[in-house]
C-alpha cells in the first residue's frame, strides 16, 4: 500500500470516527430525556445505554487523538426528533439513538481496519442488541438503511 493511499485511509477513518463521536454525544445527551422521561420499569435499562454510550464516547475521543485529529466537543444542546412528553414517547427516542449509533458504527465499521475495526463491530451489535430491546423486534440487518423493493 502507498503512503498516498494509507493517508487517504487515514482521513477517511478519522472522519467515521468523528461522526461515531458525534453520534455518541447526541446519544448521551438523548438518554438524558430518555431517563426523565421513560416509565420506572425500563430506567435501569435507560441507565445502563447511558452509561455505555458515555464510555463508547471517551473511547472515541482516546481513538481521534490516536489518529491525530481533536475530538469535536459536545453541543450544548441536541433537536431531538420528536417532542418526548412521556413513556411511550422516550423508548421510541431510546430506539432511534441506538438506531442512529449503529448507523454510523456501521460507517466506521467499513472505513477502518483491524483492533478498532472490531471495537466498531461490537458497538454497532451492542446499539442493534439495545435497539431491538427498545423496539421490541430486531431489523434485517441493523446500522444499515432500509431500502425499498426494487419495482418490477
Amino acid at each position: 500500500m502507498s503512503a498516498v493511499s494509507e493517508v487517504g485511509d487515514s482521513k477517511g477513518e478519522l472522519k467515521a470516527v468523528q461522526a461515531a463521536l458525534g453520534a455518541e454525544h447526541a446519544a448521551v445527551y438523548g438518554y438524558g430525556v430518555v431517563g426523565g422521561r421513560v416509565g420506572e420499569g425500563r430506567r435501569t435499562e435507560a441507565r445502563t445505554a447511558y452509561d455505555a454510550h458515555r464510555a463508547r464516547r471517551d473511547e472515541l475521543q482516546r481513538a481521534v487523538r490516536d489518529l491525530g485529529g481533536e475530538p469535536e466537543p459536545s453541543a450544548a444542546a441536541y433537536a431531538l426528533p420528536f417532542t418526548v412528553p412521556d413513556s411511550a414517547a422516550a423508548v421510541r427516542l431510546a430506539t432511534q439513538l441506538e438506531e442512529r449509533v449503529a448507523g454510523v458504527y456501521s460507517d466506521l465499521v467499513r472505513a477502518s481496519t483491524g483492533a478498532r475495526r472490531g471495537s466498531a463491530a461490537e458497538a454497532l451489535r451492542e446499539a442493534a442488541v439495545r435497539a431491538a430491546r427498545w423496539r421490541g423486534g430486531s431489523v434485517t440487518f441493523p446500522g444499515l438503511a432500509e431500502r425499498p423493493a426494487p419495482k418490477a
